[in-house]
């Protein structure tokens, strides 16, 4: 991983579907400072946790015995999303107020592409790098670390 550059007062999105944390620079590019401005965590039990409905079974036809089991609702995986749509419209309403100079986003790669679908082209334009990786278990000096160097 390459490291990055980051700008006095730069935002660093680290996330997954179930907890993010929004970092800023309080430091400078050559001598980076990571603090916590805002964290989101919200559980988010298993599939079988949440529903409680056995799948469902069609049929192939009217005149036929062939029977077919459905998919099973994945209710951790939809919640995941709908997590990622959460932060995501946070994100841009931090960046909207705070106006900061670059934004780095770190998070596994179904986060991370849920995100980029979700925010605004605007706050896209500020993107200065994209880490696909989970963090979100790690202390931020390790965090910072890790992208910065």
């Amino acid at each position: 991983m390459s490291k990055l550059a980051l700008p006095h007062d730069a935002f660093v999105f680290v996330g997954d579907g179930r907890k993010a944390l929004f970092l800023r620079n309080a430091g400078d590019a050559k001598f980076p400072n990571l603090v916590t401005e805002q964290v989101f965590a919200e559980a988010n039990p298993a599939t079988h946790d949440q529903g409680s409905d056995r799948p469902g079974r069609s049929e192939a036809s009217a005149h036929s015995t062939q029977r077919s089991a459905m998919e099973p609702t994945d209710w951790h995986e939809i919640e995941e999303h709908r997590f990622v749509q959460r932060v995501s419209a946070a994100l841009e309403a931090l960046v909207r107020r705070l106006d900061p100079p670059a934004l780095v986003i770190v998070a596994p790669p179904r986060a991370l592409a849920d995100l980029r679908q979700a925010l605004h082209p605007d706050v896209k334009a500020r993107l200065i790098g994209e880490i696909d990786k989970d963090l979100t278990k790690r202390p931020v000096w390790e965090i910072e670390k890790l992208i910065v160097g």
